[in-house]
C-alpha cells in the first residue's frame, strides 16, 4: 500500500472561521500559528483554499489569498508539504501558474503539492471579472493548464497552441527542485471529463463523497485509466472532509451541525469525520479499504485547535499502526 498521508487545512477565512478575531493582523497570526502547529504535530501537509469571497455567501470578511498565503507560510515552516485544495485554473494564466508553482517549490525547499481544478464559485468569477464558461469548457481549460504548467516545469522554452491558451517561447526559471516534479493533484468529481483529465495528466485526485460515492468514482477513474493505458494504482486517491472530534460523544451531539452551509446534523455527521477519536478512525479505515491514501480534512472548530490536536495525537497514530 502507498504510504498514508495526513494533512490539514489552515484557517484563511473562507468558511468565516476567523470572523471572531477583529484585527486582520491577528487573523493572519492565527493562520501562521496553526500552520506551525500542524508541522509540530507531525502532519505531512497543510492546505489552503483558492477563493476570494467567503461562503456560504460573500460577507466582507477576511479571505487570505492562496499563493500569497503559501509563499509566506513557506518561510515560517521547514518540513511540511504545502498544497492547494484546489487552485482555480481560470483565475490565472497557465504561464503565470508555472512561475508561481516553481518559485514556491524553490522557496520552500521542494515542498509544493500543486492542486488544480476547474473552478465553480460563480459569484467570484463574476465579481472578479472572470468569464464563467460552461463546466465542459472550464474542464478543457483545466487540461490545457496542466499541460502547459508541467511542460514549463521541465522544458527550457515552451510554445503551445491550444483552444484557450497560446504561448510562444515561454521560459520558467528557476525550475521546481522536486524530482521528477511536484505532485499534480486534480480536484473535482466530474466523472466523464474531470476524471479523464486525472487519468491522463494527474498524480493524485481528490473527489471525496460518502463511501459508496467514493467507490463509484474510483471505478470510473479505473475505467478511464484503462482507456488511456494508465496504471490506475499509480494515481493517489484523496479525501478532504470536514473533521470534528471530541472525546465525549454527547458533546458532539449537543454541538449540533457545524456545517458552514447549514447542512442538517445527521447528513453532516454521516458524510464527514465527526465523532470520537475511535469513531473517526473507524470511518477513515472504511476509505482506506476503498483505496484512499491521502486525508486532508478541514477542522470545523477553528480557530480552536482541539480537533486538530486530537486528530494528530489519537487518530493518526492508531491508523498508521493498523495499516
Amino acid at each position: 500500500m502507498t504510504d498514508l498521508q495526513f494533512g490539514v487545512f489552515i484557517p484563511q477565512g473562507w468558511k468565516m472561521e476567523l470572523a471572531s478575531i477583529a484585527d486582520p493582523i491577528d487573523k493572519w497570526q492565527q493562520a501562521v500559528d496553526i500552520a506551525q502547529l500542524a508541522e509540530e504535530l507531525g502532519y505531512d501537509s497543510l492546505w489552503v483554499y483558492d477563493h476570494f469571497h467567503n461562503v456560504p455567501v460573500p460577507a466582507h470578511e477576511t479571505m487570505f489569498e492562496c499563493w500569497m498565503t503559501l509563499a509566506a507560510i513557506s518561510q515560517r515552516t521547514n518540513t511540511i508539504k504545502l498544497g492547494q485544495m484546489v487552485g482555480c485554473a481560470p483565475y490565472r494564466e497557465p504561464s503565470l501558474l508555472a512561475k508561481l508553482t516553481s518559485n514556491l517549490d524553490v522557496m520552500s525547499g521542494g515542498r509544493l503539492i500543486w492542486g488544480i481544478g476547474a473552478g465553480w464559485y460563480q459569484h467570484e468569477f463574476t465579481g472578479y471579472g472572470y468569464e464563467f464558461l460552461a463546466p465542459a469548457e472550464r474542464i478543457r481549460m483545466l487540461a490545457e493548464t496542466v499541460e502547459i504548467v508541467t511542460a514549463m516545469w521541465s522544458e527550457p522554452d515552451v510554445s503551445y497552441d491550444g483552444r484557450y491558451h497560446q504561448l510562444d517561447g515561454a521560459q520558467c526559471d528557476p525550475k521546481p527542485v522536486q524530482s521528477p516534479r511536484p505532485q499534480v493533484l486534480v480536484g473535482g468529481g466530474g466523472e466523464q471529463l474531470t476524471l479523464r483529465v486525472v487519468a491522463r495528466l494527474a498524480d493524485a485526485s481528490n473527489f471525496g463523497g460518502k463511501p459508496h460515492e467514493f467507490q463509484h468514482k474510483c471505478d470510473v477513474l479505473r475505467e478511464h485509466c484503462r482507456e488511456v493505458g494508465r496504471d490506475y494504482d499509480e494515481i493517489q486517491k484523496t479525501w478532504s472532509p470536514e473533521v470534528f472530534i471530541r472525546e465525549s460523544e454527547q458533546e458532539i451531539v449537543d454541538g449540533g451541525t457545524r456545517s458552514f452551509y447549514g447542512e442538517p446534523y445527521e447528513s453532516w455527521h454521516a458524510g464527514n469525520l465527526v465523532g470520537t477519536p475511535e469513531q473517526v478512525a473507524e470511518k477513515l479505515q472504511t476509505y482506506i479499504d476503498l483505496g484512499c491514501t491521502g486525508f486532508y480534512p478541514w477542522c470545523s472548530d477553528y480557530p480552536d485547535t482541539q480537533t486538530m490536536r486530537l486528530f494528530a495525537e489519537q487518530v493518526i497514530p492508531h491508523i498508521r499502526a493498523a495499516n
